[in-house]
């Protein structure tokens, strides 16, 4: 089955991928490095022939909620065009949990993604995930602030990134039911905690100072609007699982088992 993964060379990409090829399948990555731009629709239609199942993990680092909306609002109906005219039968969006609670710039350009989706004739599922695991670690990533690492306060329930790969191809591959129930990992915490618990196994020097954001999604994120508010599918991998794997990798180690 050819099964196309929009965003496909991005991190989470990657993994979606990585994920349809080992299940045996054939990813069709659409990216512009890949001569497809979601944007224009340039390449699109022939990207897609032949494409049953459509992945969209593609996104922006736009965090301005008109920047934001003109990437949403224009490549998810390019997207969901081409994939009707394709005869896609089953097109599948990550989205975020939360995003229809916080009323900020990035959240409600999602939740507007999802409304699109919704609203298409293509037979279509949204999969709504907590944040990454991996969210941690981009913070402590940043160079833009040297050595100040200014974490959100934000309770959350992390997710394994390779959990929320394996979900959406499940997801692809089963039929299209709308809304799914929220994703979550197996436990929740708080975004400050995670980054110094990475920060001390990884040996990095950095300064982790929480950052409650302003207004009402700043108070929102802090007390728990992140979090899923009913029953659903649970990753496996908790967040210190998770770290000691990064820093053995870091350290060129195995991890215990």
């Amino acid at each position: 089955m050819r099964i196309a993964v929009a965003g496909g060379t991005g991190w989470i990409g990657s993994l979606v991928v990585r994920e349809v090829r080992e299940r045996g399948h054939a990813p069709v990555v659409l990216a512009r490095s890949k001569g497809v731009d979601l944007l224009t629709g340039t390449g699109l239609d022939e990207a897609l022939h032949g494409v049953t199942r459509v992945i969209d993990v593609s996104n922006t680092a736009a965090l301005s909620l008109k920047r934001a909306l003109a990437f949403f609002e224009t490549a998810t109906p390019n997207l969901l065009r081409a994939g009707q005219k394709a005869g896609v039968e089953h097109h599948v969006t990550l989205s975020i949990v939360g995003s229809d609670r916080i009323a900020t710039g990035y959240y409600t350009a999602k939740h507007r993604q999802e409304t699109l989706v919704h609203d298409s004739p293509v037979p279509s599922t949204v999969l709504r995930a907590t944040q990454f695991h991996e969210f941690a670690a981009q913070i402590l990533a940043r160079t833009d602030t040297g050595p100040v690492k200014l974490v959100p306060r934000m309770r959350c329930q992390p997710v394994a990134g390779s959990e929320v790969a394996s979900a959406l191809v499940d997801r692809a591959l089963a039929e299209a039911v709308g809304s799914a129930p929220d994703l979550a990992g197996p436990q929740v915490l708080e975004m400050t905690d995670m980054v110094r618990r990475l920060r001390r196994a990884t040996k990095q020097r950095a300064f982790v100072i929480p950052l409650r954001l302003p207004g009402a999604a700043g108070k929102a994120m802090a007390e728990g609007e992140l979090l899923p508010e009913e029953d659903g599918p649970r990753g496996s991998v908790t967040f210190d699982a998770w770290v000691e794997e990064r820093a053995a990798a870091s350290a060129g180690a195995t991890p215990a088992r």
